[in-house]
């Protein structure tokens, strides 16, 4: 009778992780629509990111840092380069060694896409009541403290 108890649990967990997990996707999917540049690939945003909330970088520690191999990186920071939304410069330490750093056109499409993102987000909880909001805050913020484990 208790490993019932303890499957129905199981069960009923996996069951709410799955419709959590639907509704993230979906609110992640619906928030990635808001772009400034509206055919810039996710993986080029992220790099944009990456290079504006951590400072300039080399490819090899990029692509580490995005989970990516070199050459992959590589192909995103030639089309990001194309683009003038970064530069890469030799290391004045090691001229072996290339640094890559966000122009301030690559930091206004961050800004831009930011701002267009919590706009959109802004109004969906605007509908809400203030329970609602309250609830989904509370929501936010544990989701934050375990993916941050």
């Amino acid at each position: 009778m208790i490993d019932m108890a303890k499957q129905s649990a199981s069960t009923k967990l996996v069951a709410d992780a799955s419709e959590i997990r639907a509704a993230v996707f979906r609110l992640s999917r619906r928030l990635k629509q808001q772009r400034a540049v509206s055919d810039m690939p996710d993986g080029q945003f992220a790099v944009l990111v990456a290079l504006k909330i951590h400072g300039p970088h080399t490819l090899t520690a990029l692509a580490e840092r995005e989970g990516v191999t070199a050459p992959s990186m590589n192909r995103t920071v030639n089309a990001l380069e194309e683009r003038g939304h970064l530069t890469r410069t030799e290391d004045g330490a090691d001229r072996r060694r290339v640094v890559i750093e966000i122009t301030l056109t690559g930091r206004s499409v961050v800004q831009d896409t930011v701002r267009r993102r919590d706009e959109w987000l802004a109004k969906v909880l605007a509908r809400l009541d203030a329970g609602d909001r309250e609830t989904l805050l509370a929501a936010a913020a544990i989701i934050m403290r375990e993916v941050e484990r």
